[in-house]
């Protein structure tokens, strides 16, 4: 499968390394950055690869059979929308859009296209495919604990990137939570409310951080999402489900803890990249796997995508209104009257 990568920024790099070092079946065909010397920087040493500065030219290349978009988030609906009209498999990075419109307008083209048939594009949400999610999922599901009642997530990073504003910290970063609650669940999220404390931190270079979601969903959960970028500390992401008899916790990121001259210590990453790196393997891996077979991935949908928009939409509303509970919009309903605006613009 000859997969060409759209974005050869941090995201995109490191698809393109796990691409042509750690999953079968596929090839990097090509990458497209509007900045070509970077293209070419990130195909580098990969035979036969090539680079455009035009993402266009890498979607309509008839040497490439599947797209993955790794671009900034303001172009990820009109480059999957463009997959779409190409014909052309996509597995585009979350968000989908910071637009409920826009998000709706992908998904309204993909029905047209594929009907009831194989999907044509799916959202990376690579929480699904982290081994202690998954195994989190399952025993959540086996109901040996009994019902399961509240998910705490928390998210926290050491430093936002430039440009973040508290609109595309919930788009870009919360939107995992958004995502994987109601797939621990088994249940859709249909109220948000936004809080934050009065002072925010002094590391929070002038961001709202950190702040609490409060997520209900269809089943009568109330679950919790932290969300704070500016920790310093390290990357720490963490899961807790409560069930009516006991709760099931993800114990990463610390896998080994060194005791010694009274103090016990673990190492924390620094990024995204050495905490999920088998998750989003394991993801690609299914993706290409499935490609090559003809048959449908486990990934998370283009419908997936669209509804983590329209929670992030709804979580938006709430911190412009001030933490009331704002009801998510219906799909194909747009955001509720009075809510606030649907459309955020934003910057990765």
């Amino acid at each position: 499968m000859r997969i060409g990568i759209i974005g050869t920024g941090v995201m995109g790099a490191f698809h393109v390394k796990l691409l042509h070092e750690q999953v079968s079946g596929a090839t990097v065909a090509a990458v497209a950055d509007p900045d070509l010397g970077r293209a070419t920087a990130a195909v580098a040493g990969i035979p036969g690869a090539v680079a455009f500065a035009d993402p266009r030219q890498l979607i309509e290349c008839t040497d490439v059979d599947a797209v993955l978009i790794a671009s900034p988030d303001f172009l990820h609906a009109e480059q999957t929308l463009a997959c779409i009209a190409a014909g052309k498999p996509a597995l585009c990075e979350k968000p989908l859009s910071y637009s409920v419109e826009d998000a709706e307008r992908v998904t309204a083209a993909h029905r047209e296209v594929v009907g009831d048939g194989v999907p044509l594009v799916h959202q990376g949400f690579m929480r699904r495919f982290d081994p202690g999610y998954v195994e989190q999922k399952r025993v959540v599901d086996s109901g040996v604990h009994g019902r399961p009642v509240m998910v705490h997530s928390v998210g926290r990073g050491v430093e936002t990137g430039p440009g973040a504003t508290d609109e595309s910290v919930i788009f870009n970063s919360a939107i995992h939570d958004l995502d994987v609650v109601p797939w621990l669940l088994g249940s859709p999220v249909t109220e948000v409310s936004w809080h934050a404390p009065e002072t925010p931190s002094s590391t929070g270079g002038g961001l709202r951080d950190p702040f609490f979601l409060l997520l209900r969903t269809a089943d009568g959960a109330l679950s919790t999402v932290e969300n704070s970028l500016n920790a310093r500390y390290g990357y720490d992401m963490r899961s807790e489900v409560l069930c009516e008899t006991g709760a099931v916790a993800i114990t990463e990121p610390q896998r080994i803890v060194t005791s010694s001259t009274l103090a016990a210590t673990a190492d924390l990453p620094e990024d995204f990249r050495p905490r999920f790196a088998e998750a989003y393997r394991l993801e690609l891996q299914e993706w290409v796997t499935a490609l090559n077979e003809g048959r449908a991935p486990t990934l998370a949908t283009v419908e997936d995508g669209a509804q983590a928009t329209r929670v992030a939409a709804a979580a938006v509303a709430s911190m412009r209104s001030g933490g009331a509970f704002v009801r998510v919009a219906a799909p194909g309903a747009g955001i509720n009257a009075g809510a606030g605006t649907a459309s955020v613009v934003g910057v990765r």
